[in-house]
């Protein structure tokens, strides 16, 4: 039987970096240690790589454990948490688990409705969640939209900018985040080593924040996590020769991301515009049968149903095999 291609998951296509899988392969007689709680290697390297004050940065278990311990550690007197209606599908888990209420706020189109969400923040709003570029739909955000957003919100409010796709945008109007942070105690930013840096399962992620924000989201957080693989892995992965061959990955994956696009766009689907390393087709109520025909045929994507399919984007073999399967499928695109 054929192995199945899992283009489900939003991972990258490529191995991890030759240097950074040296260092785990060698790390592997050191399982026995306990890693640096305080992880300060690690903490030392993002904020010389970012140029931020290492006080400011917090490690832990990737962009969605960290997103979970800020809004812990944030105001519990107030109740809630907004987020888009349709983005991270554990945003609603994250919250609750932050002992909060999730509070969706309808999309407008594939991106937020900044406008909708700043009118919906109340006295009881502990944080906002934005997602940039969005996750399924991959939609980007703009920075004079953002900055105006950002206005508009009071301060006691944290806005939590999740960066989980940063590395894969090519769109010069998105915003960086860390540049929104600077000089605004409310931003927190967070971001992570699983998706292009190619480190999923050593689970490492990294929030950036003012000093209020960090100091309350480290005592919501665990102890000896991330783990030394993990520390070391990162460590080595924002060095300078990493660096730059991760910047020929990025420009490989946003061309192959263009190239499907375009292939799928003349299969007939609707294919949403994507700064993402995966492509959103908002194919409605066809969505789970698209995904199940799609299965059948030996290509895992996900499906939102009644909404789309997400489907990451992989390397030429994995792509060609997709558009094989498409081939042997129909599907009612939503106009």
């Amino acid at each position: 039987m054929t192995t199945p291609v899992d283009l489900s998951m939003n991972e990258t296509p490529y191995p991890p970096l030759p240097s950074v899988r040296r260092l785990v392969e060698q790390g592997a007689g050191q399982l026995n240690r306990y890693p640096d709680h305080a992880s300060k290697a690690l903490v030392g390297a993002i904020a010389g790589h970012l140029d931020v004050p290492p006080e400011h940065v917090l490690v832990g278990p990737g962009s969605a454990g960290l997103c979970q311990h800020v809004i812990a550690g944030l105001d519990r007197t107030r109740g809630e948490v907004l987020h888009a209606a349709l983005s991270f599908e554990a945003y609603p888990l994250l919250i609750a688990n932050g002992g909060a209420r999730p509070v969706p706020v309808p999309m407008d189109g594939f991106r937020h409705d900044l406008a909708a969400i700043a009118d919906a923040v109340t006295a009881d709003t502990r944080a906002v969640l934005l997602c940039n570029p969005n996750n399924p739909t991959g939609a980007v955000l703009h920075r004079a939209e953002v900055e105006a957003f950002l206005d508009r919100i009071p301060p006691e409010v944290v806005v939590i900018i999740d960066e989980a796709y940063r590395e894969f945008v090519t769109d010069p109007d998105v915003p960086d985040g860390i540049d929104l942070y600077r000089g605004r105690d409310n931003v927190c930013v967070l971001r992570t080593f699983s998706k292009a840096y190619g480190l999923a399962t050593l689970r490492v992620g990294y929030a950036v924040a003012g000093a209020r924000v960090g100091a309350a989201s480290r005592m919501a957080g665990m102890v000896f996590f991330p783990g030394g693989l993990g520390q070391a892995a990162a460590v080595a992965s924002l060095a300078a020769d990493a660096t730059a061959e991760l910047a020929t990955r990025l420009a490989d994956l946003a061309a192959e991301r263009r190239w499907l696009a375009q292939a799928l766009t003349g299969y007939g689907l609707p294919v949403a515009p994507s700064e993402a390393n995966f492509l959103w087709l908002p194919v409605g109520d066809g969505s789970a049968g698209f995904a199940q025909r799609l299965g059948e045929a030996g290509v895992l994507v996900r499906p939102y149903p009644g909404h789309g399919v997400r489907i990451t984007v992989g390397d030429r073999p994995a792509n060609e095999r997709l558009l094989a399967a498409v081939r042997e499928t129909t599907v009612s695109p939503v106009p």
